[in-house]
């Protein structure tokens, strides 16, 4: 799904609306078909759609399982990012990866956090679940699902990092070391 403001920003945003569509004209035309093709009848495996960004806030909100790839600018994938990171706990839960057909660099969406550096606050599951992710693009799916298990198992026993303590009703806080330190003990 390419999410813009094009219809305001007609050269900018509007002329990425059109890079995303003749792109996928150009190399992907076997594969891609638009969602008004998706319409008529069409059967192809990806159906290009596009949405205007701030509608597609509420609609990712609401229907995000019709949402797998988002291409979109900066500072759009900045605020859908971090609204769909809320959805699961926050930016301390969510991993993030910049890939390209042949490299792949995975990263924690959040950033640096200064105002808790060295305080033994911060919540570690975002690196963790990148390291996950980079075993998964690696084949190693087993070694990735023992982490995404440790981490349920952690969560769910109510020990967490005070970002996530306040949404989880009788836990207990712990700092980013024990929670590691936890996360390593429930590793299978």
């Amino acid at each position: 799904t390419l999410v813009h403001k094009g219809n305001i920003m007609k050269f900018t945003e509007g002329g990425f609306r059109a890079w995303g569509y003749e792109l996928a004209a150009e190399e992907f035309a076997a594969e891609v078909m638009t969602e008004q093709q998706a319409k008529e009848g069409g059967s192809k495996p990806v159906v290009l759609k596009d949405r205007i960004a701030d509608a597609m806030f509420q609609e990712v909100l609401i229907h995000p399982e019709q949402y797998s790839v988002i291409a979109t600018t900066n500072l759009n994938g900045d605020y859908i990012s971090d609204a769909l990171a809320a959805q699961v706990g926050g930016l301390g839960l969510a991993p993030g990866v910049n890939m390209s057909e042949k490299l792949a660099f995975f990263e924690a969406t959040h950033g640096t956090a200064p105002t808790i550096a060295g305080l033994d606050k911060a919540n570690p599951g975002s690196l963790v679940l990148c390291g996950a992710m980079l075993l998964e693009h690696l084949g190693w799916f087993e070694a990735a699902k023992s982490i995404h298990d440790a981490m349920d198992a952690v969560i769910s026993a109510k020990t967490v990092t005070v970002d996530l303590a306040g949404q989880i009703p009788g836990s207990t806080t712990v700092g980013c070391t024990a929670f590691g330190e936890l996360l390593q003990k429930n590793l299978s």
